[in-house]
């Protein structure tokens, strides 16, 4: 278990974290998202003893990181992959983790072939690619077997087979029973990694719940395909909805399929698809941080 409470740290003039609670449960994988600058790595940093709170705390399993004797042993992390010596080998680097925290040497070589990167064990990490790197510092999170794991930006530089790895092996971390805190600003992995989802914004908690949760309140949109697209557009829009229009048909907000469908059969026009479409994870999270977002992106007029 994972516990913010009231968590509010300060640099200088900067509110980086502001009052923040929330609890992550052991079991599920939770993802923790928000735009750039509200806080996400702030927050694991101070979970992991790496920056004191101005105010408030984190604990895990219900002590300070600090109060651990061998961490590693309770706790993996991995915020940058490429915080790593870069003249150490990757045999060597995970060798002194293990001593330091305890663990038997043994223990290196198997999660080296766990991460896949047994092959290239004993080559200087300062020429891995990011994809290499990502997987070393999975294998140092996993180093002494912790019941919590945080992992900052995971999937960065993996490729398609190694994202699709890392998913299933997040997944069987949860079914163990332990605590995975996955902070990631790839909304589509989210959406099928995470059980859980916590949204902050400027520093402050906004919003917490399963995908399924998070979307089916927001508002959707319908997909509409007719006899007479252009018309039928025009009719909706007269009655307030927003619609583009594409190759296949209509996408339409603002206004219900009942309503649409009503509108059609006023004007004899024939339907051949009316689909009403659930939100995505992606824009609920726009929505939800509208007013959260550091640096935005104008309009360019046309």
């Amino acid at each position: 278990m994972l516990r913010v409470d009231h968590l509010t740290k300060n640099y200088g003039d900067t509110v980086a974290v502001n009052d923040l609670s929330f609890d992550v449960a052991p079991g599920v994988v939770t993802g923790f998202l928000g735009p750039n600058g509200s806080g996400k790595s702030t927050t694991m940093r101070v979970m992991l003893g790496l920056d004191r709170p101005t105010k408030g705390a984190t604990t895990i399993n219900g002590r300070s990181y600090h109060d651990f004797p061998a961490p590693l042993r309770e706790v993996g992390a991995l915020l940058d992959a490429k915080a790593v010596h870069p003249g150490r080998s990757a045999r060597n680097h995970l060798r002194a983790l293990a001593a330091s925290n305890g663990i038997a040497p043994s223990r290196v070589d198997e999660v080296l072939e766990f991460a896949g990167i047994a092959s290239v064990a004993d080559k200087k990490v300062g020429g891995f690619s990011l994809g290499m790197s990502q997987r070393l510092g999975i294998a140092g999170a996993i180093l002494g077997d912790p019941g919590v794991l945080l992992f900052d930006e995971p999937v960065n530089g993996l490729d398609p087979e190694g994202i699709r790895w890392i998913r299933e092996f997040f997944a069987t971390l949860a079914r163990e029973g332990r605590t995975v805190f996955v902070s990631s600003h790839l909304m589509s992995e989210m959406a099928l990694t995470a059980d859980q989802i916590i949204v902050i914004g400027r520093g402050r908690f906004i919003a917490q719940g399963s995908v399924d949760d998070l979307t089916s309140h927001a508002a959707g949109t319908v997909f509409v395909a007719s006899n007479d697209n252009a018309r039928l557009a025009e009719r909706l829009r007269d009655l307030g909805g927003r619609v583009t229009v594409n190759e296949r048909g209509l996408d339409v907000s603002e206004l219900v399929s009942t309503k649409i469908g009503g509108v059609a059969l006023a004007e004899g026009i024939s339907l051949s698809e009316l689909t009403p479409q659930r939100a995505s994870l992606e824009e609920v999270f726009m929505d939800l941080t509208a007013d959260s977002v550091e640096y935005g992106s104008a309009h360019v007029a046309s």
